[in-house]
């Protein structure tokens, strides 16, 4: 083998080192040319190649050691070079070498990493990054680190006295188990022999079994949806079964950020709280899905199906049990039971305010008082008859606008929504704009008033409230504002009016109102004949619709987040709720007077009465088409209550130039947005045509309140200015001062 031959190939492409030859060893020209090139790099021959015979140049070593074992080499390399092109003969009983032992192994690795490192100090700086950058791209990528979580600190372990405070909370939660029972049953009237929550059970039962039967009239298409289902819950189990043993793979189902029930830690860390969670998101998300493909179902039947599930598994959810909780568990260990005491007793407390209905208490009412917390823009009462008081505000300005504002809320809650606080009410801002503000104060109704229907409220309140207003101001025109079934009620009123040449009010705003029920929202689900006849037999013994009941109705519209979030709060983890001015007025609940609420819901839900122009008040056939005053329509875009897709509708049943606006948020918070706030948003698009979704596309989006917009609409109709009116200063004498009597009366 030549000397070329034995020099490594990229040995002239290295940084020059010291190689010493051999003392005494004979060169040939062959062998004399290839090491006059100094940057020839040699290398150390492994042991085979050496007993072969093979001359091998070797590394200049520093120690002493090292330089005998290149003498020994030499030795062993003084045999003659061997020719290539020729194969040596073959030997006899030749055996292969035997593999070399590890400790040999050890041996020759540690001279090349000595080598290595007395080469390495032979390079400049350069040198090295220049070695380095050509090594990085053949170095092996490193291993992540595995993802560990913290470990979760150990509860410390129960003892004695523990479990006796266990069982004596076991104890006093069973007792009071008890005054709950006696509350929910005393609590019923005499011959009440229909249980409510029966009739809904069964109606639901009813309602579902439509659905069944469609998809088992199919059976093909009810297979597939279960193995659909089955086959989701089987890779959530699988999923569930790898981070069991270790793995740490992605959920199958991922949590939703929004949904506030699942936001504790173990839902994600802990695997079978995980599986939990997939689980009851997989089924609920089916069987709503089920229900939107059922085919042939009625409308109305769809839609009460789709809530029944809704309703059903928000009531199945986990998160509403302590043993699938892992924040009710948590909460159970640390207080040994005593959360539960605490929420049953409060439970108890909640039946009994609600006479055997659930009240449920989703604020601290406590802290607020009426005319001192909330509800305290100055004002008096000026009128009042048998249905309502009619509250006149104090000026804040020292001139006002000629045209008074007169506004008409719903007596299913009271007024003062839009009298919140000095921060969020709107009759306290409107009356810094300049404005005289009128607004109605309904009753809350006994037995004595079962009688008083649609047309003594509108004759009675809204009509009444129109005369006292202008005997108090002497304003020829009156501009009024209606909101929700207070502004269904005053859309009726204008098309009474139109039909009887009346135009005093020659200006109105409809908020959050619906006058049109033909995409009523959830709100259809309760309303049917069947419904109503069982609603008719219940208020026919008391003369009235418990306000509670109402308010159980609105927060059923919205389980999740009105109901379970606070009943799980309130009775399993044993937390009072905070103190919040909106939940306190929505707990303020209201009753509705027998005749009056019968007459809404048959002629407004069921038979749509009102903008088909068939509704008649007084003998006088109602169309609004008749109403061409200037209306100011605002919408919520997330409203339960009034759908914006159901406003709009609506709006287009007026005769006249309708502006509609929608606001962003809900059936409260779309409306109750002052402007100092800077929350939410408003749309604006023009008149309502067409479809809701074609206007909803093309409107403009303009950033926080629509109070300001509709401020200028309605003060441009009438920009004339008077001095300012004093409530009493005009022929009506004051008869207390505001909020009044009728709104202290609890329900």
């Amino acid at each position: 083998m030549t000397a070329q031959r034995r020099s490594p190939a990229g040995a002239k492409r290295r940084p020059p080192l010291h190689a010493v030859e051999p003392k005494g060893a004979a060169q040939s020209p062959a062998q004399a040319a290839p090491r006059v090139a100094p940057q020839a790099a040699p290398v150390v021959a492994p042991k085979g190649r050496a007993e072969a015979g093979e001359r091998t140049p070797t590394l200049a070593p520093k120690s002493k050691g090292a330089a005998k074992g290149a003498g020994a080499a030499k030795k062993k390399v003084a045999s003659p070079v061997v020719d290539t092109r020729t194969k040596p003969a073959p030997q006899k009983n030749s055996k292969k070498p035997a593999p070399p032992k590890a400790a040999d192994r050890r041996e020759a690795l540690d001279a090349a990493a000595a080598l290595l490192a007395n080469a390495a100090e032979e390079l400049s700086a350069d040198q090295r990054r220049l070695l380095i950058d050509r090594l990085a791209p053949h170095a092996p990528e490193p291993e992540p680190a595995p993802r560990t979580r913290p470990p979760a600190p150990a509860p410390a372990a129960p003892n004695a006295h523990d479990f006796e405070i266990f069982a004596e909370n076991l104890a006093r939660l069973v007792d009071q188990g008890r005054k709950a029972l006696a509350a929910a049953i005393g609590g019923m009237e005499p011959g009440d022999t229909r249980s409510e929550l029966a009739s809904n059970v069964a109606d639901a039962v009813k309602t579902l079994g439509v659905v069944a039967e469609r998809w088992m009239a199919k059976p093909e298409q009810a297979v597939a949806a279960q193995a659909t289902l089955v086959s989701g819950l089987t890779d959530i189990w699988s999923q569930t079964l790898r981070r069991f043993s270790g793995e740490d793979t992605p959920p199958i189902v991922p949590p939703d950020p929004n949904d506030k029930r699942f936001s504790a830690p173990e839902w994600n860390d802990n695997p079978f709280f995980d599986w939990l969670r997939q689980s009851y998101a997989l089924t609920t998300r089916w069987a709503g899905e089920t229900v939107e493909r059922t085919e042939g179902l009625d409308p109305q039947v769809k839609a009460k199906a789709g809530f029944y599930t809704r309703l059903v598994a928000s009531a199945l959810s986990p998160s509403n049990f302590v043993a699938t909780n892992p924040e009710l568990l948590r909460a159970t260990l640390d207080a040994r039971g005593e959360n539960l005491v605490r929420g049953m007793k409060m439970l108890t407390e909640d039946l009994s305010a609600g006479h055997g209905m659930l009240k449920l208490r989703q604020s601290d009412e406590s802290k607020f008082e009426l005319g001192v917390d909330m509800a305290t823009t100055p004002g008096k009462v000026v009128y009042r008859t048998p249905v309502m008081e009619l509250i006149q505000y104090a000026p804040s300005t020292e001139t006002v606008y000629e045209r008074p504002l007169l506004i008409v809320p719903p007596w299913i809650n009271k007024f003062y929504v839009l009298d919140l606080n000095r921060e969020k009410s709107f009759v306290r801002w409107a009356t810094s704009q300049g404005l005289t503000v009128f607004v109605i104060s309904w009753v809350n109704p006994d037995e004595s008033q079962a009688e008083k229907g649609f047309d003594a409220y509108m004759k009675e309140g809204v009509l009444a409230a129109l005369d006292a207003v202008q005997q108090a101001t002497g304003a020829k025109h009156v501009a009024a504002a209606g909101y929700c079934v207070g502004g269904t009620m005053l859309a009726a009123t204008l098309a009474y009016l139109a039909e009887k040449g009346d135009d005093r009010i020659d200006s109105v705003t409809f908020l959050a109102t619906q006058v049109d029920f033909t995409d009523a929202g959830d709100m259809q689900v309760f309303i049917d004949e069947a419904r109503l006849a069982a609603l008719d037999e219940a208020m026919s013994r008391t003369g009235y619709l418990e306000g509670v009941k109402m308010a159980t109705t609105f927060n059923l519209l919205r389980p999740n987040e009105l109901f379970w979030t606070y009943f799980v709060s309130n009775y399993m983890k044993g937390v009072e709720p905070a103190a919040f001015d909106l939940l306190t007025w929505n707990s303020d609940c209201t009753r509705i007077p027998r005749a009056n609420h019968l007459f809404y819901l048959r002629y407004c839900y069921i038979e749509n009465a009102l903008s088909q122009g068939r509704m008649v008040i007084d003998g006088v056939t109602l169309n609004l088409r008749k109403v061409k005053i200037p209306i100011y329509e605002l919408a919520a875009k997330e409203d339960h209550i009034a759908p914006a897709r159901s406003v709009f509708t609506g709006a287009k049943y007026f005769g006249g130039e309708v502006r509609y606006v929608l606001a962003g948020a809900g059936h409260i918070a779309g409306v109750v947005n002052p402007p100092a706030k800077n929350k939410y948003q408003y749309w604006t698009g023009g008149p309502p045509v067409g479809v809701y979704e074609d206007w909803a596309k093309t409107a403009h989006e303009n950033k926080g309140s629509w109070w300001g917009d509709w401020l200028a609409w309605i003060t441009a109709q009438a920009p004339q200015r008077v001095p300012a009116r004093i409530p009493g200063g005009g022929k009506l004498k004051p008869l207390c001062d505001a909020p009044g009597e009728y709104v202290r009366v609890r329900g």
